[in-house]
């Protein structure tokens, strides 16, 4: 047990420190993007099947009845991911201009896409439950969890902090205010 948990964190170092490394190896030329994002897409679902692999261990039955529900499972994923990605896309388009409504518009679309992959992983955990024994769904999903979070980690580093764009943004409304006039109204004795 010490021993596969070992492993497991070796694989989750490696294959953080190899997506960091495909990250940092670009080309010369600025790539777009939706280049850059489709590679980091890719790498990221590369990896996520690699640590799915080895922390499952499935024996070859088992595997057999695992990847075509986890191929669904994934499929119906990258829908959401899809939107996520767009919100992303569109913070980095417009930072460090970004308005409070643009701000707000973008805060509301990530919320929805985290209820609606709280409502595939529900959906999945039934489907994952027809066929194998609870522990072993609960260490699944225990395992997606831990793969978000690294792959999660890996974008929010990778983008420029709100608090930037609030500095950016406070600074630049200091410069625009008009001065406004108060106005003392006598007092009645």
């Amino acid at each position: 047990m010490i021993k596969h948990s070992a492993l497991l964190t070796i694989a989750f170092a490696v294959l953080a420190v190899c997506t960091l490394g495909r990250a940092q190896s670009a080309e010369p030329q600025e790539p777009s993007i939706d280049s850059t994002l489709a590679l980091v897409r890719a790498n990221m679902q590369a990896d996520r099947d690699t640590l799915i692999t080895t922390g499952m261990n499935f024996s070859d039955k088992d595997g057999a009845l695992f990847w075509p529900i986890y191929r669904e499972y994934a499929y119906e994923r990258s829908k959401v991911d899809d939107r996520r990605v767009a919100v992303i896309k569109e913070y980095m388009q417009k930072y460090p201009n970004l308005t409070n409504a643009e701000a707000n518009g973008m805060a509301t679309q990530m919320l929805d896409c985290n209820l609606q992959l709280a409502e595939l992983k529900k959906k999945y955990y039934k489907k994952f439950s027809k066929v194998f024994p609870a522990l072993t769904v609960a260490k699944f999903f225990q395992l997606e969890r831990r793969v978000d979070l690294m792959m999660d980690m890996q974008v929010e580093a990778s983008l420029p902090p709100l608090t930037q764009a609030a500095q950016y943004a406070a600074h630049k409304d200091e410069e625009t205010q008009t001065p406004q006039v108060i106005v003392a109204e006598p007092q009645e004795q």
